[in-house]
């Protein structure tokens, strides 16, 4: 029985099947493929749970899964604290404080991490009596304080643009309306700004956040033995291509977990907008 169309009262016709084009057809194949894929990695990742490779480099992996949450949380907590002048020297219209924290980001945001990494590490050393001199040699000398140094300084960049993007989101009549309640800038900006922009940029936080946990893995090539140095180590010694299998599922879970728990914690922070 077909139903009644509520603007004519007339029997609506039946729906139109959708034709088999060549794209649709191309999709569904693929999907097939993917879930093919996904279904013997399963099964493959079953049959190798208890396998020797697992019994003996799994307290490795999770040595190197601690490091990469090390890496990753420092970085991105120092990142933070340095975006917040970094985004208001951006947005300030003096050019002496815009232009230098200009450069400042378009230098960390346009050239590589890998780069950058390697830059600090290797470079370091070109200036070693200068920084004995001035006590800073025994801190560059590590290739962890490197690494953190590095990743720090770019997700700087990054958590800056968010920041001064979501600032610049929030309506200025809150700048006129805190101004007219006799407030400083400063408690405007503490109090009424930055409350409103983080939640404005909670969703691109989230997503950087998962572009270091991915980027993390370059700390590997400096000698850390995070996750994917423990990967490349324990391939190293038995050859064997699931290390790598196994790595890319840990990274995996890593990042869909965290991006679960970010979800529940920005629909717990913007609760009140969906009202």
């Amino acid at each position: 029985m077909t139903a009644a169309d509520p603007a004519t009262g007339m029997s609506a016709p039946p729906p139109k099947a959708r034709k088999w084009t060549g794209g649709r057809i191309t999709g569904h194949v693929l999907m097939a493929l993917w879930i093919v894929s996904g279904a013997y990695l399963v099964y493959y990742l079953a049959l190798n749970i208890g396998s020797p490779f697992v019994q003996r480099y799994w307290g490795e992996y999770v040595d190197g899964f601690f490091i990469t949450v090390q890496i990753v949380a420092i970085s991105l907590a120092i990142g933070a604290a340095l975006s917040i002048p970094i985004a208001l020297a951006r947005s300030s219209k003096l050019g002496i404080f815009r232009w230098p924290a200009y450069g400042y980001v378009y230098f960390f945001r346009g050239t590589p991490l890998l780069a950058q990494t390697f830059l600090i590490y290797y470079g370091a050393g070109t200036f070693r009596p200068e920084l004995q001199s001035i006590g800073l040699w025994s801190f560059f000398r590590d290739a962890f304080n490197c690494v953190i140094f590095a990743f720090s300084l770019n997700t700087a960049a990054y958590q800056a643009e968010i920041l001064r993007g979501a600032i610049q989101n929030v309506s200025r009549g809150q700048w006129e309306g805190g101004q007219a309640l006799g407030l400083s800038k400063a408690v405007i900006f503490v109090k009424v700004i930055l409350p409103q922009a983080l939640m404005v940029a909670l969703r691109p936080y989230g997503n950087e956040i998962i572009l270091m946990i991915k980027g993390s893995a370059i700390a590997s090539i400096v000698t850390i033995y995070d996750l994917m140095g423990e990967t490349r180590r324990a391939f190293s010694r038995s050859y064997d291509f699931q290390a790598y299998i196994w790595a890319a599922v840990l990274y995996l879970l890593i990042v869909e977990t965290l991006r679960r728990i970010w979800d529940k914690f920005e629909a717990r922070l913007t609760r009140h907008l969906k009202r």
